[in-house]
């Protein structure tokens, strides 16, 4: 008889493109802080469509490492972008909450309470890391046009939407799945403007959102540079015309349901 593993707590899922290189010691790190956690958890590698060895890397890692540790990887071709690729493991995920984390551990993953407590503690549905409310955790600095142009971006991510965030960009977010998992559904766009959506979503749906502090150091291979920001301007324009046509109507429709409903139902666990 195959033992029946207990529901995960956290479903921490890494989307990689063409990640080879440096996955494989991401995931050891990566397991070795969810081994040493208390609650159950499963590891998804979400391969958006890779040319290099990325998949056979994280299959022979997961088969030679193995513990109570859930993990699998999910692959598809050809390359769809990383907010498609987001959205495959959000959808995937076992968890009661599922966090997203950069293939580089640019945010380290020592970080990762201050995501997950939040939403356990019922004070948050989504919370993200920053690397705009304090200086003092960001290490390594990006590039300075870097920097500057993602400064500018979520200037316009603020005009656009109404949003009160400083940085929508960073790559470590957490969602509390029972309540997100309608917009997730609904969000369409897949690259530089996906963290954007499903924050400006969970926003429109009125769930409560956190935007925190973490220690965050720029590694050297990021695959966004400025074409990719150029990109994130098109998707701006896009999810103000998907907005203003109503096509997220029902989703967010739902979502508020669903918050209506637990919170007439007191006692219910996430």
């Amino acid at each position: 008889m195959l033992a029946v593993l207990p529901a995960p707590v956290l479903s921490l899922l890494i989307p990689a493109y063409n990640e080879a290189a440096r996955l494989g010691a991401t995931l050891g790190q990566v397991l070795a802080y969810l081994h040493a956690q208390p609650y159950p958890s499963e590891l998804i590698v979400v391969d958006d469509g890779s040319t290099d060895g990325t998949v056979a890397v994280a299959e022979e890692y997961f088969a030679s490492h193995t513990g109570r540790v859930a993990t699998r990887v999910l692959s598809y071709t050809p390359n769809r972008g990383k907010g498609y690729a987001v959205r495959q493991g959000l959808l995937a995920a076992r968890g009661a909450i599922a966090l997203f984390s950069d293939a580089d551990l640019s945010t380290p993953i020592e970080e990762t309470p201050a995501l997950l407590e939040p939403i356990l503690a019922g004070e948050c549905d989504v919370v993200f890391g920053s690397r705009a409310l304090n200086d003092e955790l960001v290490g390594q600095h990006q590039p300075w046009l870097r920097e500057q142009s993602g400064r500018f971006f979520n200037r316009m991510v603020r005009l656009a939407t109404s949003m009160p965030y400083a940085d929508t960009q960073c790559g470590f977010k957490a969602f509390r799945l029972d309540v997100c998992t309608p917009i997730i559904e609904s969000a369409r766009l897949d690259r530089f403007g996906f963290d954007v959506e499903l924050l400006f979503l969970a926003y429109k749906a009125g769930l409560r959102l956190r935007e925190q502090p973490v220690r965050w150091n720029d590694v050297a291979g990021s695959k966004v540079g400025i074409f990719s920001g150029l990109h994130g301007f098109r998707e701006l324009w896009a999810l103000r015309q998907y907005s203003r046509r109503g096509d997220y109507a029902a989703a967010l429709s739902r979502t508020q349901a669903l918050v209506a409903s637990q919170a007439a139902t007191p006692g219910v666990p996430i």
